[in-house]
């Protein structure tokens, strides 16, 4: 769990997908991939449960990178897929962190 130097950005994304897979996890790994390479890319981390819900947070350190990655033309392709195919359900929040504490073991 890597910690970032405040302040920065992270986008919260949560939803819950629909039972069809069709190209999802391969589409997902991409973007992961891609998000990476982009300017002010700091982090991601990432979970879903049983019930289909997930949680991606991806940290960024400025608000112009977010927005290169939402005018990204490949990352705009698979979010338009996600609404379409994967998501039942969907929200997105951005929030600028001013502090962030950590325990190591």
């Amino acid at each position: 769990m890597p910690i970032f130097e405040p302040p920065y950005y992270a986008v919260v994304f949560t939803s819950r997908r629909e039972p069809a897979d069709d190209g999802y996890a391969e589409t997902a790994d991409r973007m992961a991939e891609l998000a990476a390479e982009q300017p002010g890319y700091l982090g991601m981390d990432s979970t879903r449960g049983p019930d289909g819900l997930g949680i991606t947070v991806s940290y960024w350190r400025d608000e112009e990178s977010i927005t290169g990655w939402r005018r990204n033309a490949e990352h705009t392709l698979a979010r338009e897929r996600g609404r379409t195919d994967w998501y039942a359900e969907w929200a997105i929040h951005v929030a600028k962190v001013e502090r962030a504490y950590q325990n190591r073991a």
